[in-house]
């Protein structure tokens, strides 16, 4: 088998040709480890790697197949953790100069989970920003992580480096984290899927300053891959008090059990008042097409709860990540402008102002929820745009501004306060060549049903085949 082929390999794929001895678990490491090697300097996607982790896991995991013990749910499986996750005695920096260099003493419960289902950690990707505050593909220190389906381009963010694992195939897993899109995005600018599960369905610790709206999910090139590694981080966990007591699923037994025949499935092109380039439109507008062509039932809407979502976002983004800093002045060159004026835009803010529009979010997450009632799914664009120069917050052509990069992500966030399960799908390219994302939005506690409708999409229209050029 060619070398470079074996990241690409899904996990059902490597489980195969492990049982049958035609790879192992060390043979799949090491060229998995070379394969970034060599592709890295062209997309910057690894923050770190960690040969000695993945090495000792795979002899473990060699010992089970040779043995022909039981395997575990991922045996022999790379996986690559988001630098923004802790991991034990390797070092994480968050995104920012102010904690670069950081060693944890222990590792988050989703990375945990991953190595006890025998995931074997290639190393830490790049996240965007401090603390993955921005939607670009660029941090003050580790620069551009690439588009892969061009150089220079924006790769989407935070989880900047696993979407271009995803695509890059540095095998088959990568952690993500979203915020207000930070999984959707990196999936619909990097041609990869991404999953946003329900709220609490995967345990997040250490809690985020984000006020409950992060989710941790993965990123991959297949719904399978992202239904089992969703199986192997989700249950509940006493260090996030948030995590939901249902057990985890067999999310990938489940995944062609339903049809998409008779679903009630509502399309918005814009939520009432989202610019979206024309490109992108039409792209999404096609891929919308094909559930129609399945059997569902299609009802173009506006909702009326979608114009409250910017003023809203505009607050609680600078609000939340304030917090972070203590001493701005002490750190302000070391941080990203952006992020630097986006903290001074919310110095103003009062403890009364926060609580106010705390309460009018609550009541804009209600109006979801019922919303939400009326249909199976909700499809919309991923994001407004294609790729961009990942140098910018906004592309050239739309406003520009300081910090306010929100603009062109206005359909993600709205679904990381409602906690309701949504996944970036590859649907499409422009005529330049670059890839668009259709977001698939469940009813909250569905992520099976999100899975299955993408299962159902992925059929119909496959994508995992598609190589980026910096890849090859």
């Amino acid at each position: 088998m060619d070398l470079d082929e074996i990241g690409y390999l899904g996990v059902r794929q490597l489980g195969a040709l492990y049982r049958t001895r035609k790879l192992s678990p060390v043979e799949v490491a090491k060229a998995v480890l070379a394969r970034i090697e060599r592709i890295d300097t062209r997309v910057n996607a690894m923050m770190r790697l960690t040969p000695d982790h993945a090495l000792d896991a795979a002899r473990r995991s060699e010992q089970v197949f040779l043995q022909c013990d039981a395997p575990r749910l991922l045996e022999g499986v790379p996986v690559t953790i988001k630098d923004l996750q802790h991991t034990k005695g390797v070092q994480t920096d968050f995104g920012t100069a102010i904690l670069q260099g950081t060693i944890p003493d222990v590792d988050a419960p989703c990375v945990s989970r991953l190595l006890a289902a025998g995931g074997m950690m290639m190393g830490k990707t790049t996240s965007a920003g401090e603390w993955g505050w921005k939607g670009v593909s660029h941090a003050e220190i580790s620069g551009i992580t690439h588009n892969p389906w061009g150089r220079g381009l924006n790769a989407g963010a935070s989880s900047s480096g696993a979407g271009v694992a995803a695509a890059c195939g540095y095998g088959p897993l990568h952690q993500g984290g979203d915020g207000a899109g930070s999984i959707r995005m990196p999936a619909h600018f990097s041609g990869v899927y991404g999953l946003k599960p329900t709220h609490g369905r995967v345990p997040n610790w250490p809690m985020s300053n984000n006020d409950l709206a992060t989710h941790i999910g993965p990123l991959t090139r297949t719904v399978e891959d992202a239904a089992l590694m969703l199986q192997a981080m989700a249950g509940p966990h006493p260090w996030d008090y948030t995590s939901l007591e249902t057990p985890p699923r067999d999310y990938a037994g489940a995944l062609t059990a339903t049809s998409m025949k008779g679903r009630r499935i509502a399309y918005t092109r814009d939520l009432g008042h989202a610019r979206v380039d024309p490109e992108v439109a039409e792209v999404v507008e096609r891929a919308v097409k094909v559930f129609a062509d399945m059997g569902a039932e299609i009802e173009e809407v506006t909702p009326a709860w979608g114009p409250l979502g910017p003023e809203l976002v505009r607050f609680f983004w600078p609000a939340t990540f304030s917090g972070r800093i203590v001493s701005l002045p002490e750190f302000e060159n070391r941080m990203d402008p952006g992020f630097v004026a986006m903290i001074k835009h919310a110095a103003g803010f009062t403890a009364p102002q926060f609580m106010q529009m705390r309460l009018r979010r609550f009541d804009y997450i209600q109006k979801i929820h019922e919303f939400m009632e009326g249909y199976d799914f909700l499809l919309s664009p991923a994001v407004s745009v294609a790729a961009f120069p990942a140098d910018r917050l906004q592309p050239e052509h739309w406003p520009q501004h300081a910090w306010d990069w929100l603009m062109w992500a206005e359909f993600s966030y709205p679904f990381n306060w409602s906690g309701s399960p949504a996944a970036s799908v590859p649907c499409g390219f422009t005529p330049a060549g670059l890839p668009v994302g259709l977001q698939i939005v469940g009813r909250r506690f569905d992520d099976l049903g999100v899975l299955q409708a993408s299962a159902a999409f992925e059929e119909a229209r496959p994508w995992a085949q598609h190589r980026p050029p910096l890849a090859q």
